[in-house]
């Protein structure tokens, strides 16, 4: 099967660092694993970045005429041409970034229209985000399967499909065998605090802002922290850790074939989430056997769990987070339960493989694509 692969919010070969790259060139990997062929031509692709609020109703306009294009060069091309799609697969649709346009082109072609990763904000649906928001709807109300990642979307997607559309759940996932090994950490040296996450405003920021709390609350504690990222508020973030000098080290972004080791070297990963969807450093975090902190919100929980691969906290509360993180540090054979855990629950439900399968199972389910 020939799936175009559609990513409205960053694409697979996007030179910025995210959890949403990583994700995006996870799936195709999982398409490819399946034996289908994934197409990203050049006019099924938007503009980076999320765009302004105000700038929603030109982006539907020029979607409408970007869309007639496509229309137009699939209709034109033989039945058998290598880049005539079977399928259009989505990948993130939310009202800041909305797919405008699937619903047309699959409306128009008759063919089969699937979302990963949607999510439903009825907050949303008055004032500046309201062409964003009705965007979504109407994908959601066009879409044969969303596939969900995130259990806080379960609801909210489900009250906007049509009757007969399904809603399958697609767990999170990374290849685990790169973050396989022995750790290599130096047991001479106090213990490597490791946290991974773009440096930009908003939430990113706002969970540096409680980390930089945390380290202020144990500064009694022997320990030493990495910071893996960077981005426009980093000038920002260095000013919070300031106070903590040499003990707080950053090493700007890394690519994703750096991070194996540097997760080999440290002890314990940190990440307060706030608003995160799921994290995928998470994930990569643990299948290298570390355990986890992390601020309880969203999907965290389910790629976290609690008590059995690492410590979930108030969302924002950074003495709740210091006293998780001190409780690791005084207990180090805890932390090495936690990790020797996270390892294990990682590689068996969210290695590529089982999502591989989860896909697969999802996808047999539209009627076109039994094949």
């Amino acid at each position: 099967m020939r799936v175009l692969l559609h990513t409205p919010l960053k694409a697979p070969d996007s030179p910025v660092p995210s959890g949403d790259r990583e994700m995006a060139r996870g799936l195709v990997r999982l398409l490819e694993r399946l034996g289908h062929r994934v197409l990203m031509p050049p006019s099924s692709r938007v503009a980076p970045g999320v765009p302004p609020f105000e700038a929603h109703l030109s982006l539907e306009r020029r979607a409408r005429a970007q869309a007639g294009r496509l229309i137009a060069r699939w209709r034109a091309l033989p039945a058998h041409h290598p880049e005539r799609f079977d399928l259009w697969f989505t990948y993130h649709c939310y009202y800041r970034k909305p797919d405008w346009l699937g619903p047309m082109v699959t409306r128009a072609l008759g063919i089969p229209y699937v979302i990963a990763e949607a999510s439903h904000a009825p907050l949303r649906a008055q004032g500046p985000t309201r062409a964003g928001h009705r965007a979504v709807e109407r994908a959601l109300a066009a879409a044969d399967l969303v596939l969900t990642v995130n259990p806080r979307d379960v609801a909210g997607v489900k009250a906007r499909l049509r009757p007969g559309a399904r809603q399958a759940w697609l767990p999170p996932f990374i290849d685990v065998a790169p973050f396989q090994g022995p750790p290599r950490r130096d047991p001479g040296q106090p213990p490597l605090l490791l946290s991974v996450g773009m440096m930009r405003t908003r939430d990113k920021l706002d969970s540096y802002r409680v980390l930089a709390r945390a380290f202020a609350l144990l500064m009694d504690r022997q320990w030493r922290a990495l910071l893996v990222g960077d981005g426009p508020a980093r000038a920002e973030i260095e000013g919070l850790m300031a106070p903590f000098g040499s003990r707080v080290r950053f090493a700007g972004a890394l690519s994703h074939a750096e991070l194996p080791a540097l997760y080999a070297s440290a002890d314990l990963y940190l990440w307060p989430a706030i608003n995160e969807a799921y994290g995928m450093a998470f994930l990569e975090a643990q299948a290298a056997g570390l355990p986890v902190v992390a601020g309880r919100t969203g999907g965290v929980p389910a790629v976290v769990a609690d008590g059995r691969t690492g410590l979930l906290t108030p969302i924002g509360d950074a003495a709740s987070f210091a006293a998780a993180v001190a409780r690791l540090l005084d207990e180090p054979a805890e932390r090495a339960r936690l990790g020797v855990a996270a390892a294990r629950r990682v590689a068996a439900h969210h290695d590529e493989r089982a999502a591989a399968h989860a896909l697969g199972t999802a996808l047999a389910t539209l009627p076109d694509v039994k094949r």
